[in-house]
């Protein structure tokens, strides 16, 4: 008796719950990958000196790549063998992210636009004369040669930024299987309770990717782009400056490593294996010679199987197109597309250029901005992502409630996201751009109010961004701009005198010495920045509460042969209108906020170096709340549609039980029309549960 029920027990240890952590941590590789991408943005973008419209379509080639494979994967994937497909992407990943960070062997080395001429050895000490210095830079501002501009660039291979297109796009394609096929193959083998849950902790793992590349993203943002190749002691700005680049190749080259290793388990993971909880149930009341037998009948069985189920491509390619009928005739599915599309367009808009926000409106340095996205942001996230689906567990939520679930964190994260909008602080006081040399508060795009009677004799270059910061926090463009006539020490430490344009200030500073680098902003800003931070861990943990729950929506409102392909269909529509669009018109949004702009190497115009802050502010943020309003309102559409179906389906279980509607011939011809279109975890318990929540 003992025997049978050690028989009866469920194992300890199923196939699906190796499976479990094979794809969390595949799920966890992929994030960690992209989440280095979005924090690695600024750096490459000043590293190869392009507007934020050009990385942003680095940022979007990832989801070109997904474009080119995702239909085609989604769909033939299933019929395959899905674990060794998913470590053949993760390997395709690995390669992506090598091949991204090979321009950086291949380029000189960074030289960033300065006044400053460091010496060496016993000639550390040089003094400069800025004002007398600049004086022949005067000409460099005139009509620049296009010609000469585009050769030198292409000496030096300023065009390199394409291969980080590349790499990241071929990343893009290498992630096309994960997802889709991972969730279809956990949905089909794991207990319908124990889906959410699973879903859940998949998603949650996944979330630690995204921390651990944040904080990768923050680290190496401080480490100079070039160590261990020049001497960082001639190194005259420092990570808070907007010219500074970080080691941005390097954590190309540690998410390589780790998608590799997760890329080893799913070469010994089966195709299929038995569905959790069906062991227990067949096994129950058998002797130990008994499962043997069933065992090794159904080896043979399955070897069968698998003879009978070799299907061409051919034929699978013919089935495609009426299985796309029937998925895009689904109205649940095609609103839950357009809601998830609209959302996804803010989101990818809003992290993408998240750290430049809050560098340019709240003053902060590009690696802390990562660091605190990294340990706060995200780990609300996956707090609320484990919290959805323990509550999706307990309350056993069917299509409605978790559709309920979903709509109201949506809601709510909203308006916490129009709130942030509020937040702001002090435009950075820089002479010329933002302020007069006066003091004066006014906005300036135009280069000529970089000049005053201040430094009018000195012929300074108007192109030229390297910041001094007075004693008073004025901040100006340059030492030539300040007026200043002399200077001492060297590198880090100089410092510039006698400048004459501090005496303008309707409150002069009695001190006429400016210093290196741009001035911090004022206490108010850190105080404003923190009210902003809040809101904003609190609006992530809001939404991420009801993520797992949008994807039971999916699951349960599609039949099942469908699961992979319409997983795949999703996410080549969210990830080819809501992936590679929204970086680019972010980007030249942004763009259209510039106040100065860099000069490459070249002469040509580099990154952007200022950006008024306000108009910043109310662009960003604004097309941010925009496109998150709009998704509520299709979240409304489709809770309707949601509800009607739900009753219908109850109506037509009601009349069964009764015994009005019959066999199996009527069942098939109900559903045919589109009366049993949720086919996953739909009985009278869960309808009954429904009506209750």
């Amino acid at each position: 008796m003992q025997n049978q029920r050690e028989t009866a027990r469920a194992p300890c240890c199923t196939l699906v719950k190796l499976f479990l952590p094979s794809m969390a941590f595949a799920c966890f590789a992929k994030a960690f990958g992209g989440a280095y991408m979005k924090s690695a943005i600024t750096q490459i973008e000043r590293r190869f000196d392009i507007p934020s419209s050009h990385s942003g379509a680095i940022d979007g080639s990832f989801e070109m790549g997904n474009l080119l494979v995702i239909a085609f994967v989604s769909y033939f994937g299933s019929k395959f063998h899905r674990p060794r497909l998913i470590g053949a992407g993760c390997l395709v990943m690995a390669a992506g992210s090598f091949i991204t960070a090979l321009p950086h062997f291949f380029q000189d080395l960074y030289k960033y636009e300065t006044s400053v001429s460091v010496g060496t050895g016993s000639n550390k000490s040089l003094h400069i004369l800025p004002c007398v210095s600049n004086s022949s830079l005067s000409g460099a501002d005139g009509a620049p040669d296009i010609e000469a501009i585009k050769a030198c660039e292409k000496a030096i291979g300023s065009s390199m930024w394409i291969y980080v297109f590349l790499g990241n796009m071929l990343r893009g394609i290498g992630e096309t299987p994960i997802m889709p096929l991972g969730l279809s193959y956990l949905d089909d083998f794991a207990s319908e309770e124990n889906t959410p849950f699973y879903i859940a902790i998949v998603q949650t793992v996944g979330i630690i990717g995204p921390i651990g590349g944040f904080l990768l993203g923050s680290y190496l943002s401080k480490i100079y782009v070039d160590v261990g190749f020049v001497d960082l002691d001639e190194v005259t700005i420092t990570y808070k400056d907007s010219r500074w680049v970080g080691a941005w190749w390097l954590g190309f080259i540690v998410t390589g490593l780790i998608i590799t290793l997760s890329s080893i388990p799913f070469w010994f993971l089966p195709k299929s294996i038995r569905k959790e909880g069906e062991d227990r149930r067949e096994n129950a009341g058998k002797g130990e010679a008994a499962v043997a037998e069933q065992e090794s009948f159904l080896s043979e069985e399955k070897e069968e199987e698998k003879e009978e189920e070799q299907v061409t491509c051919m034929e699978m390619a013919k089935d495609m197109g009426p299985s796309l009928k029937r998925l895009f005739s689904n109205k649940v599915y095609m609103l839950l597309v357009l809601t998830s599309l609209i959302a996804v367009n803010g989101f990818i808009g809003m992290i993408t250029f998240k750290p430049k926000y809050m560098e340019q409106v709240f003053g902060q340095a590009s690696s802390r901005a990562i660091f605190l996205i990294g340990i706060m942001n995200l780990p609300a996230v996956a707090l609320g992502i484990i919290g959805g689906g323990l509550l999706l567990k307990k309350m056993k939520l069917g299509v409605v409630g978790a559709a309920r679930l979903a709509m109201t964190s949506s809601i709510l994260s909203c308006c916490l996201l129009i709130l942030q909008a509020f937040i702001r602080c002090n435009q950075a006081e820089v002479a010329g751009l933002t302020v007069s040399y006066q003091g004066v508060p006014e906005i300036s795009f135009s280069n000529q109010t970089l000049l005053s009677q201040c430094n009018s004799g000195c012929s300074c270059s108007l192109k030229q961004w390297d910041p001094v910061c007075a004693h008073n926090g004025m901040t100006y463009v340059s030492p030539c701009l300040a007026g200043c006539q002399s200077s001492s020490g060297a590198s880090k430490d100089l410092v510039y005198h006698n400048c004459s344009c501090i005496g303008e200030l309707m409150t002069p500073s009695p001190n006429m010495s400016v210093v290196l680098g741009q001035c911090p902003r004022k206490d108010d800003c850190n105080r404003m920045f923190k009210v902003y931070m809040a809101l904003s861990v609190t609006g992530s943990f809001i939404s991420a509460f009801g993520g797992t729950s949008s994807y039971i929506v999916l699951l349960r409102s599609i039949e099942a042969d469908l699961k992979s392909f319409a997983l795949g269909m999703q996410t080549l529509i969210v990830r080819t209108l809501g992936g590679i669009p929204p970086p680019i018109y972010f980007g030249a949004l942004i763009d259209q906020t510039c106040l100065k702009w860099g000069t490459k190497q070249c002469g040509g115009v580099g990154a952007c170096r200022l950006y008024d802050s306000h108009a910043f502010r109310l662009r960003f943020m604004g097309l941010v709340s925009g496109l998150y309003v709009l998704a509520n309102v299709t979240w409304g559409a489709l809770y309707t549609q949601i509800v009607k179906k739900q009753k219908r389906l109850a109506q037509a279980d009601g009349v069964a039980a009764n015994g009005v509607a019959c066999d199996g011939a009527a069942a098939n011809g109900a559903a045919a029309n589109g009366h049993a279109m949720i086919t996953v975890g739909l009985d009278a318990d869960m309808i009954e549960k429904e009506s209750t929540i």
